[in-house]
């Protein structure tokens, strides 16, 4: 197959940036696929997680063709190597499976402080360890609400239910680290959480994750 050529990124730390997302990737699945899309003067990266949460990522770039599916190894490889501004990601990875969400349609909810989403993840790692088999964590405890944000405005899609795998995920990704969005007050990191009618999202500073309110909805097309 035929490498995609057209990712540029001009600026040094838009690369260092997906390429910290994409090392996170590989770090919880070595054979994990990243699709990246690009819009409006930005490329924006999506990966799935073990926990069944979708990760996504945007930098300030460009992409030709616009939409397409790479090896996260291989993209990970290119961003180390190739140190020009284009990047060769390299051939299609195989069939993206995972639904995005739509791109309209959120409504901001309310920011949460990145301390207390720190706190709820630490004590949902300690039940997962107490209580992991075989294939990892429960699915009951991973589908546990451990938080409900509640919309100051009516506009807002509220009250949201954040359950405990989507804070897996956030920390299994590092984004809970320094998670400030420039939201909150001074010296107070904030997770912000959106939602459209069906899906769920969580932004912190290196990066968001996002999953389908509506569980009963197939995550796969």
């Amino acid at each position: 197959m035929i490498g995609v050529t057209g990712l540029r990124l001009a600026d040094p730390t838009e690369r260092d940036d997906l390429g910290a997302f994409t090392a996170r990737v590989v770090r919880l699945d070595q054979v994990a696929l990243v699709r990246l899309r690009a819009a409006g003067g930005r490329v924006t990266a999506w990966a799935p997680t073990p926990f069944d949460v979708l990760a996504t990522r945007s930098v300030h770039g460009s992409l030709e063709p616009d939409d397409v599916t790479v090896s996260a190894s291989g993209l990970l490889t290119a961003l180390a190597v190739e140190r020009s501004e284009s990047i060769d990601p390299g051939p299609s990875g195989g069939l993206w499976q995972a639904q995005l969400p739509p791109d309209e349609g959120w409504s901001f909810v309310d920011d949460v402080p990145a301390a207390e989403l720190e706190g709820l993840t630490e004590r949902g790692l300690a039940l997962a360890r107490e209580h992991a088999g075989p294939l990892g964590p429960p699915a009951s405890l991973l589908d546990q609400t451990v938080l409900t944000v509640h919309a100051e405005t009516a506009a807002a899609r509220g009250p949201v239910k954040v359950p405990m795998r989507c804070l897996f995920a956030l920390s299994g990704m590092g984004f809970l680290g320094g998670a400030d969005t420039g939201a909150g007050g001074e010296g107070e990191p904030v997770v912000r959480v959106s939602a459209s009618g069906s899906w769920l999202r969580l932004d912190a500073r290196y990066g968001a994750v996002v999953r389908r309110r509506i569980t009963s909805l197939p995550l796969l097309t």
